[in-house]
């Protein structure tokens, strides 16, 4: 099996800066694409950011020049630095990560259980 598991949210004043992490691990062959996706409460899922297996990055509008997402093929991790963090960034974050799985064809999508990031004055 594949677990995928979140780390670093946290209670932060607006403005400052935090650094979430995501680790795949189990019975991987490789690890394609990587994601961050986050739900506030009474809100749908949405998209945040993504990065290839070759360091290919996009983003959200709504976090481009604020957010930076990055990768540790040797950890089988993926980050995402947030800075100037607003009260709208308020949700629970969580990670996907699409997986080649050692002995199994083809590619399979993990999420991650999330991870609180909780924006207050």
């Amino acid at each position: 099996q594949v677990q995928v598991v979140e780390s670093g949210g946290s209670l932060v004043q607006p403005g400052r800066s935090l650094r979430l992490s995501c680790t795949a691990s189990g019975s991987i062959f490789s690890i394609n694409n990587m994601a961050w996706y986050r739900q506030a409460p009474g809100k749908e899922r949405e998209f945040v950011a993504g990065i290839t297996s070759g360091g290919g990055t996009n983003y959200a509008d709504s976090v481009k020049g604020r957010f930076t997402i990055s990768r540790d093929n040797t950890k089988n991790t993926v980050y995402l630095q947030m800075n100037s963090l607003k009260p709208e960034d308020t949700a629970v974050y969580y990670c996907k990560a699409v997986v080649r799985v050692a002995g199994m064809m083809g590619s399979y999508q993990y999420w991650g259980q999330g991870t609180q990031v909780t924006v207050s004055s």
